[in-house]
């Protein structure tokens, strides 16, 4: 077991003193047992520290200040880099380094003179794309858990490699790649699997205010209408105590119109899956005036068949009907499972129960804007602790190739298939099975995945083991 923070003992197991009974020190002057140059003082005011620094950094330098301090508070630390999920959610993309680079002992930003042309050769060679499903990193990005990787070739001095998940309330942001002389301790590394989670925080706060995370995680360039429908989003995944949920848009460059929206209260969860109409730049639009109208009508207290309604009539005053959108409203009610549901035109709801799949039967409504003074009239069904729910756009179970439709039936396989993943996974796994039905071939239609996990009423007592690794224990 490591003793690196531990003060040193003597032969009764107190901590050690010098002739004059002060805390002995070692030749450095440093409390004895402090261990690799560290600060003083627990793991809890390491991470507390590290915390302090992120809140105080710029939002463009997060990185940078983050090296800074964990280098300052585990001197073992030699090197650590970011690297960020893209669109597609199947590589990890490096966020490039900045020419400043934090001072060691303040947040101003300085340029070192050896470090420039070590940057700018690294902009040069381009950025490297890690697959998620062939490294190390990728694995501690879909299993949320700090992994650890000796390199070298079992030489004692060899360096150790180790990815923490960065996360935030359960949506998954990316990586901590950490290079260090040495293997940590348990305590060590649950300090790091805290620092993740507050890397993500931080990122999320920083992310809306420079666009250099977003710049780093394209692997090509987004089309204007893909631009619109991503930033749309309130975030791609969410996970606590009692429920999981993810959606994935493809495809991710140049999505239309499909696109899904929730919101978290005290006892709810508000979902709405849209299935865009048209292509392009007319669908993003059509789909963000929908998405727009459905927000307003929700926050003004609006029920769910008003909030309907009332973005219906919006986007009829600006179509007059030659447009409308496909749509499922839908409140789901935390504190007993209790689904409230619009079938507004063509997403469809999967239900899977221990290894059923079922399609929840629902009367269809009108697509919003296709009529004036609509009324829509919610239905309901019930969910039991660990029920999923798949829910899909008319670009995956409609989908064509030259072999056929995608269908129902390949939906509810996939669905089944995936039944042991995390929710976060879910949407990747159906999409992956599409694109092989297509063949490799780029989806000819937008497509909308979106999961829900619900493990267990709001206040109850064991969560359903499916969502552990969407919310991210820690091992090594």
């Amino acid at each position: 077991m490591s003793t690196h923070g531990r003060p040193a003992r003597d032969e009764h197991g107190r901590p050690a003193r010098d002739e004059h009974g002060r805390p002995a020190r070692d030749e450095h002057g440093r409390q004895a047992g402090v261990g690799q140059g560290r600060p003083g003082g627990g793991g809890g005011r390491r991470t507390a520290r590290v915390e302090r620094a992120l809140r105080a950094a710029p939002a463009y330098a997060l990185p940078e200040v983050l090296a800074a301090t964990l280098s300052r508070e585990y001197p073992a630390v030699s090197a650590a880099r970011l690297l960020v999920c893209d669109y597609h959610s199947r590589a990890l993309m490096p966020v490039a380094p900045l020419l400043a680079t934090p001072h060691p002992d303040s947040l101003a930003l300085t340029v070192p003179d050896a470090e420039v042309a070590a940057a700018e050769e690294a902009a040069e060679e381009g950025v490297e794309a890690i697959g998620i499903r062939q490294s190390p990193a990728g694995r501690a990005f879909i299993t949320g858990r700090v992994l650890a990787s000796p390199e070298g070739d079992g030489d004692e001095a060899a360096e150790t490699a180790t990815y923490i998940p960065v996360r935030a309330r359960g949506e998954r942001i990316g990586v901590l790649e950490l290079t260090s002389s040495g293997p940590w301790s348990a305590d060590e590394v649950g300090e790091l699997a805290e620092i993740g989670e507050l890397v993500g925080s931080a990122l999320k706060v920083a992310w809306n205010r420079t666009d250099r995370y977003e710049r780093a995680r394209r692997r090509h360039r987004l089309t204007l209408a893909a631009e619109l429908q991503w930033q749309l989003l309130p975030g791609h995944a969410h996970a606590d105590d009692s429920f999981s949920l993810a959606g994935h848009l493809e495809p991710a460059y140049s999505i239309g119109g499909d696109n899904f929206d929730w919101s978290v209260e005290h006892d709810h969860l508000a979902l709405t899956v849209t299935n865009g109409s048209g292509t392009g730049i007319n669908a993003a639009l059509l789909t963000s005036l929908t998405v727009g109208a459905l927000r307003n009508a929700r926050r003004s207290g609006a029920d769910l068949g008003e909030q309907a309604s009332l973005a219906n009539d919006m986007v009829h005053v600006r179509h007059g009907g030659r447009e409308f959108t496909e749509t499922l409203v839908m409140r789901i009610d935390l504190a007993d499972g209790t689904v409230h549901v619009i079938d507004a035109g063509s997403p469809r709801i999967l239900l899977l129960r221990g290894a059923e799949v079922t399609a929840v039967p629902l009367e269809q409504q009108m697509p919003l804007g296709m009529f004036p003074d609509t009324e829509y009239r919610p239905q309901r069904f019930p969910l039991e602790p660990g029920d999923r729910l798949v829910i899909v756009s008319d670009g995956v179970f409609a989908a064509r190739a030259p072999s056929g439709e995608y269908g129902t039936h390949a939906l509810e396989q996939a669905t089944r298939r995936s039944r042991l993943q995390p929710a976060a996974e879910v949407p990747l796994t159906v999409i992956d099975e599409l694109i092989e039905f297509h063949e490799g071939a780029d989806l000819a239609d937008d497509a909308v995945v979106v999961c829900f996990d619900w493990h267990r009423p709001s206040g109850g007592s064991s969560p359903d083991p499916r969502g552990e690794a969407v919310r991210g224990g820690s091992a090594i």
